[in-house]
């Protein structure tokens, strides 16, 4: 029960983690100091993707699971849980590289936003 639980709580982390590294410009938007926790999470999800690897989150999930008398899952994290949810089965090279661009893109975006804001509030003061 104990190895269920944590195998759940790691689940839930990485999904935060996941969210973070997409989203959390947003937050920077708003928190200009989450910038420093944000770029390391960013980078380190492309990075992951682009190179097509797996996070250490998942082994450690497979491993509590297994631990807790079920099953673990191949794969990647983003394949066993959020894959299914945007595309068809089958998580392929290239869709990797298209979700790693994806973070890239809406972050850089984002990111280019704040230094407009940034740069417009010093020219006006």
């Amino acid at each position: 029960m104990v190895y269920q639980i944590a195998a759940d709580i790691v689940l839930v982390a990485h999904l935060a983690f996941v969210f973070f590294a997409v989203l959390g410009s947003l937050l920077v938007l708003w928190r200009r100091y989450l910038l420093w926790l944000h770029l390391p999470a960013m980078i380190w999800a492309a990075w992951i993707e682009f190179r097509g690897g797996l996070c250490p989150l998942t082994p450690l999930e497979n491993w509590l699971r297994r631990q807790g008398g079920m099953a673990g899952y191949r794969g990647g994290f983003i394949e066993h849980y959020v894959e299914p949810l945007l595309y068809p089965p089958g998580l392929t090279r290239t869709t990797q590289l298209i979700l790693g661009s994806v973070v890239l893109i809406i972050n850089c975006t984002l990111y280019g936003l704040l230094l407009f804001r940034v740069w417009r509030a010093s020219r006006s003061a």
